[in-house]
């Protein structure tokens, strides 16, 4: 096995350079190879203050908070106060999605797995009160259209992961952050991590960074997180990269903590790793649980999530058979890349991985494009797809709603053929080159979604 001290050393030589070459203002990173641990950090935390990062700094880590929150309602089960396929309207009665009362259809089990058939992107802040969750499960009644009967396909969910957030709530009749702090931040002495501003605000804490338009330099965004009310599905919580892989053992561990604790069932770690569904052919992950992302890295199976939020982006990954653990942290930029590239280095010098190759054309004939034109939308953007006056097929993505109004930029790229109905961008946005896929068909031979993570609906020719 490979130095790990050795391993740590070159990193954080090596940091500074790779976070430059990114465009990244700060990154933490934490490996770890079964008990032992490595970490490094480099750069500024706010460009506006020149607070340079450390390994005890810390950062915004998204929707790597599902996992979280997922582990809240595991131990819902295991203590016999929720079962995942029982009807959501059970425990929430009177909620209302899609302008109606929430289908029977939607489960726990589906709300984890993001396969219940909703719009899923709803980022309204309800204020900061204890009432945030409540208040947000209300006003999804018409704000959530129906994508799709439940269980029929893999879309993204936040808004899923809210309602869980609230399930757990109502079953512990304690806030989630509450509940958040008591079952999982004080088991496993996460003393460094923020559940909101308030805890953030004192400590060494990093700022989101975005350009204000296309070319400009990065500037801190203006303000620090989105509200309470997207804080099961991941608006708020921030903590070290190290403290990232004291959770991830927790479940490698099958749910028992360092000292010896049970947090988890050993039962519900493993169902959170089993894969429920398959993805799109988008060179994501290959599938996902009930709460985790599944990976094939070069022949190594993987469990993990990523995180982005306003100027923030996050990593977690880890290796089970081999016991690797590698988290990153950035504060803008291009952070996913920095971040990809890290994962790759740790995996070929701890599991002798390959890395992955690009995803690159394959060199067929563009065809017929009468499937994949039209516009598609969700509730962050508008997407037109439409064959050039070179012939070449392009995709316009517009920000709308929260993704314009906190600064996210307009996306204009070629499209390639990957293989089947998945195309490659010409173009990379925040340094990857991220494939789309066209799914479905509305009866005329036409594509019903457009998917790269999300199933973004045909609403015109």
């Amino acid at each position: 096995m490979p130095d790990l001290d050795a391993f740590q050393t070159a990193l954080q030589e090596r940091l500074p350079a790779l976070r430059r070459a990114h465009g990244v203002p700060a990154a933490s990173i934490a490996v770890g190879i079964g008990d032992r641990g490595a970490v490094a950090a480099d750069g500024v935390l706010n460009l506006a203050t020149g607070v340079t990062a450390t390994t005890d700094a810390v950062f915004q880590i998204g929707s790597i908070t599902k996992a979280f929150t997922a582990t809240l309602v595991m131990q819902l089960v295991d203590d016999g106060l929720l079962d995942l396929d029982a009807p959501i309207v059970d425990v929430l009665p009177g909620l209302r999605l899609s302008g109606a009362p929430a289908d029977r259809g939607i489960t726990a089990r589906r709300l984890l797995a993001h396969t219940a058939g909703f719009e899923g992107d709803v980022f309204d802040d309800t204020g900061a009160g204890d009432e945030a969750l409540r208040d947000y499960a209300a006003l999804l009644a018409d704000r959530t259209p129906a994508l799709f009967p439940p269980g029929a396909l893999w879309s993204y969910n936040n808004a899923g992961y809210c309602l869980l957030g609230r399930i757990v709530e109502v079953l512990r009749a304690q806030t989630w952050e509450r509940a958040l702090r008591e079952r999982i931040l004080d088991p496993l002495r996460l003393d460094h991590a923020a559940v909101d501003a308030a805890e953030a605000v004192l400590r060494r804490t990093a700022v989101g960074h975005l350009a204000p338009e296309p070319g400009a330099a990065l500037a801190p965004v203006p303000v620090w997180s989105m509200g309470r009310s997207n804080a099961p599905a991941g608006s708020m919580l921030a903590m070290r990269a190290a403290d990232l892989l004291t959770f991830a053992r927790l479940h490698r561990d099958a749910g028992a903590a360092a000292d010896g604790a049970r947090v988890l069932s050993p039962a519900s770690a493993e169902a959170m790793r089993r894969s429920r569904v398959r993805l799109p052919d988008i060179a994501q992950g290959v599938g996902w649980g009930l709460g985790w992302e599944l990976f094939d890295h070069g022949g190594c199976a993987l469990f993990g999530h990523d995180g982005s939020t306003i100027g923030q982006s996050a990593l977690l990954r880890v290796e089970p058979g081999r016991g690797i653990f590698v988290a990153v942290l950035a504060n803008g930029g291009g952070g996913r890349a920095l971040a990809a590239e890290i994962l790759g280095d740790v995996l070929a010098e701890f599991a002798e991985a390959p890395r992955p190759a690009p995803p690159e054309p394959s060199g067929e004939p563009l065809g017929e494009t009468h499937r994949y034109e039209g516009r598609y939308a969700s509730a962050t953007s508008v997407t037109e797809v439409r064959r050039g006056r070179d012939g070449a097929l392009l995709l316009e993505r517009t920000p709308v709603g929260i993704a314009a109004e906190v600064g996210d930029a307009p996306y204009r790229t070629g499209l390639v053929r990957w293989r089947g109905d998945s195309f490659l961008p010409t173009e990379a946005e925040d340094g990857v080159r991220q494939p789309v896929a066209f799914l479905g068909d509305d009866g005329a031979g036409r594509a019903l979604f457009l998917h790269a993570g999300r199933a973004d609906r045909r609403v015109a020719s």
